[in-house]
């Protein structure tokens, strides 16, 4: 029995622990969250044995064999770190720290402690999604010529004017960290790395400090190019779209709703046919009441498949430095108003490194 424990009473009650819970291999102990009141009560009611005010106590908990992160991008490393120090795997959420420096910091403990690490990107364990990266995978539309992801919705934290991690970039968050962070791991997933990019950032015309939209041009390291163009200030926006165009057809995953998770249709179509529906389904999640338990389910297995026989679960810390990197990268090209070559800035880091 892997003994876990979850820092976090919002993301972490609501999604981690039945996520978690859905693998018998896992016992969730502990819950930890900033107010000794809340974390007790959220223990209590989750029937999890204790609740702690201070992420110290969990993490350092002889009873706790794994830790679940889902706080501030400002508090990850810190925890995730100690966590490694104890020899305890990490799962954590995105995007992994709140700057380049700190995610650095977090990759190099979890490789040298050795300890399975997991981030949670969980759009790639949506069962249409994996279908769909199976088609791409087997040449279903032939050589890629290019994709596009227009993904437009308007989220609670900006219906709310919440000045949080989630809208303010300050913190490692606003549109970047909060939704971008997806994208470039998704790109990769699906196609293979980035070699460069170039994006532009918007905000609200009344509350520029609110980071909402971006615009973006990449390129892949194969040569395909990526439009991408994002807001979570669009109201009754068209929802996420991605869209791979090759010489023999083309691929299309469309959610028109305001559901991150649930609501995505796939269509296919052959040259010369039309496109056409490819019907998925997902038994798992029908047993849920949020769309976003079955995927996290998905990488919560993965995750403790690693701690059990070994080896290197992905998307582990490696990724999710990989696209905080790519974040630092877009974050300059609108700073500095020009193309950032990632490829040469990888190979360079590889050869200091």
């Amino acid at each position: 029995m892997i003994r876990l424990g979850i820092v976090g009473i919002n993301y972490g009650r609501t999604v981690h622990l039945p996520a978690f819970r859905a693998d018998p291999r896992c016992q969730v102990v502990a819950l930890a969250g900033s107010d000794a009141k809340r974390a007790a009560t959220a223990a209590r009611e989750t029937g999890v044995a204790k609740g702690y005010s201070d992420w110290r106590a969990l993490v350092e908990d002889a009873d706790v064999d794994a830790v679940a992160v889902a706080t501030l991008p400002s508090l990850q490393a810190q925890i995730a770190i100690r966590a490694l120090e104890l020899g305890k795997p990490v799962f954590i959420e995105k995007p992994m720290a709140n700057n380049l420096a700190a995610a650095r910091a977090m990759l190099q403990q979890a490789t040298s402690s050795g300890r399975p690490t997991m981030i949670d990107f969980n759009f790639t364990q949506i069962m249409v999604w994996l279908r769909a990266k199976a088609m791409l995978d087997e040449g279903c539309i032939g050589r890629l010529r290019h994709v596009t992801v227009h993904w437009h919705v308007e989220s609670r934290a900006l219906q709310l004017r919440m000045r949080s991690w989630k809208t303010v970039g300050d913190d490692g968050g606003g549109v970047l960290g909060n939704f971008i962070s997806h994208c470039f791991h998704y790109l990769e997933w699906f196609v293979g790395p980035i070699a460069g990019v170039s994006a532009r950032i918007g905000g609200l015309p009344s509350e520029s400090d609110l980071e909402t939209t971006v615009a973006m041009a990449m390129q892949f390291k194969g040569g395909p190019l990526v439009s991408l163009s994002m807001s979570c200030a669009s109201y009754l926006g068209i929802g996420h779209h991605i869209e791979f165009f090759g010489e023999d057809g083309t691929l299309v995953l469309a959610n028109p709703g305001a559901d991150y998770m649930r609501g995505f249709n796939l269509f296919y179509a052959k040259r010369p046919g039309p496109l056409e529906p490819i019907p998925v389904q997902d038994p798992i999640d029908a047993r849920y009441p949020d769309g976003r338990i079955a995927p996290v389910s998905r990488l919560a297995k993965l995750f403790f498949d690693a701690i059990e026989s070994g080896g290197t679960p992905k998307p582990g810390f490696a990724e999710g430095y990989r696209v905080q990197r790519l974040m630092d990268a877009a974050r300059r090209s609108y700073d500095q108003g020009r193309w950032i070559d990632f490829a040469a800035e990888h190979a360079k880091e590889g050869t200091a490194a």
